[in-house]
């Protein structure tokens, strides 16, 4: 517990941000922190769900950093040139990055759950958080997504649960090199494929991760996790896998719109049939890792499994906002190859056009997944798909833009699917849904900016207009 300390949180609207600022607070921490969405007005409400739980909220000009006793945390964006941590340093306040808080709250618990992998972290999280509460072992989850079944009037934006039971569920974050913080009692990894680093990189943190834990759980079904779950003892080794040979296997899946069905096999026990509310291939092996998690945390499996058909899903996460005149308009978080291809399969099972509007989620990660988002899209976009890119997620400071939107789109373009860059995301939206016929699903993707769910609801808004 992190009585009597005092946090100042730079950036704490953030999505790995926020999350660890309603912990602190909801354990009796003093927490206060200031966000340039804030100053600019942007998504009034998560600040008010930040207000109502005891966080004081101030400018980003250094005005709420009064005193060197408080630990000032600051998100990756943040620049030493932003007037708060000019103050900071004129005090001398102690200074912690987000991970490397969050690492301290994790590794102090008595049994930790730490979610990895490239993909689905969030909602393995999310499902891990929900079968445990719904078990009765009351955990403290930290996502980066708000889950569905722990919102309410008073926590719209509930990314995170504050629980007093002994377990702190927690997705562990590779991009930036910090899941070597974590030493986790329970290790999942859900896969290994490209996104913020090259692959030698990922295998080396991803293996080191696993290697620390009391039991790993590894998805065979991903190569190089089936690797790195070769180096784990048998004794502290829980697999996965979907119709393969595996300690976890889902057989006999059944998809729906909205949701999805299996036969789940589980070494030396009597098959049982798992439903969940959230659909796709993808969403079957995000359930068995975290049914694996479970079972690994000492929760029987037929409680693991009755619990999990209660699991909502996650905010932006395949996430349906509305229909209007026949077009489904569907918010996603999908944001590397991998993401996308499993919410391209997931639609593809059924029929209808796609139009899809993409914003990337930062120049550097586009020149890292150039050549495989374009063989992805090539592969996953049907012939009379639409997709559509404005240009990359910019939140100010220095960046170099040696790839840009409009590479990705003439890429695309050149394989033979339909692609266009329009810059300005309005004009983008406008476009698309100028577009939308009846029986079309129009799907909003990326990340690292949470405005996006307000884009598809306009577009919701507009096709309702006529």
């Amino acid at each position: 517990m992190q009585h009597g300390k005092s946090y100042f949180f730079v950036g704490i609207g953030g999505s790995g941000m926020m999350p660890l600022a309603m912990i602190l607070a909801g354990q009796g921490a003093t927490v206060a922190g200031s966000d340039r969405s804030l100053d600019a007005g942007r998504l009034p409400a998560k600040f008010d769900d930040l207000a109502r739980r005891g966080v004081a909220l101030f400018p980003q000009d250094g005005s709420g950093i009064t005193s060197p006793d408080q630990i000032v945390v600051a998100s990756a964006a943040i620049e030493a040139s932003v007037p708060d941590m000019v103050r900071a340093a004129e005090l001398g306040n102690a200074r912690m990055t987000r991970a490397e808080l969050n690492a301290q709250l994790f590794n102090a618990a008595p049994q930790s759950i730490g979610v990895a992998g490239t993909s689905g972290k969030s909602t393995v999280t999310g499902m891990i958080g929900w079968i445990l509460h719904a078990c009765g072992r009351d955990p403290t989850v930290m996502n980066g997504a708000v889950m569905k079944n722990f919102v309410s009037h008073q926590a719209p934006f509930a990314s995170a649960l504050v629980g007093a039971g002994e377990t702190y569920v927690s997705e562990v974050d590779e991009s930036d090199g910090s899941i070597a913080l974590y030493w986790p009692k329970v290790a999942v990894l859900n896969n290994v494929s490209l996104d913020h680093m090259p692959m030698e990189k990922l295998i080396e943190l991803f293996g080191a991760f696993i290697a620390k834990a009391g039991k790993a759980v590894v998805n065979l079904d991903n190569g190089e996790g089936a690797a790195l779950a070769m180096t784990q003892p048998a004794d502290r080794l829980i697999s996965f896998a979907i119709e393969g040979e595996a300690d976890l296997v889902a057989r006999n899946i059944e998809q729906q719109r909205f949701g999805v069905a299996f036969d789940l096999h589980a070494r030396d026990e009597t098959p049982v049939r798992v439903t969940l509310q959230v659909p796709g291939r993808h969403n079957v092996s995000n359930a068995l890792a975290a049914l694996g998690a479970a079972r690994a945390a000492g929760v029987p499996l037929d409680e693991a499994v009755r619990a999990i058909a209660g699991f909502a899903g996650l905010k932006r996460r395949f996430e349906l906002v509305g229909e209007a005149g026949g077009v489904a308009v569907i918010d996603d978080f999908g944001h590397n190859p991998d993401k996308i291809a499993a919410t391209l399969d997931t639609l593809h099972a059924f029929p209808g056009r796609l139009l899809l509007l993409f914003q990337p989620h930062g120049y550097g990660p586009l020149k890292v997944m150039r050549s495989e988002l374009v063989a992805m899209f090539a592969e996953k976009l049907a012939v009379d798909d639409l997709l559509i890119l404005p240009d990359p997620v910019y939140q100010g400071g220095t960046v170099k833009r040696e790839v840009t939107s409009a590479d990705i789109v003439a890429d695309v373009a050149a394989g033979g699917r339909q692609a266009l860059h329009i810059p300005e995301r309005d004009a983008a939206a406008a476009h698309l849904a100028a577009q939308a016929r009846s029986g079309d699903r129009i799907v909003v993707m990326g990340a690292r900016d949470d405005t996006l769910s307000l884009l598809a609801q306009s577009m919701l808004d507009a096709l309702h207009r006529g």
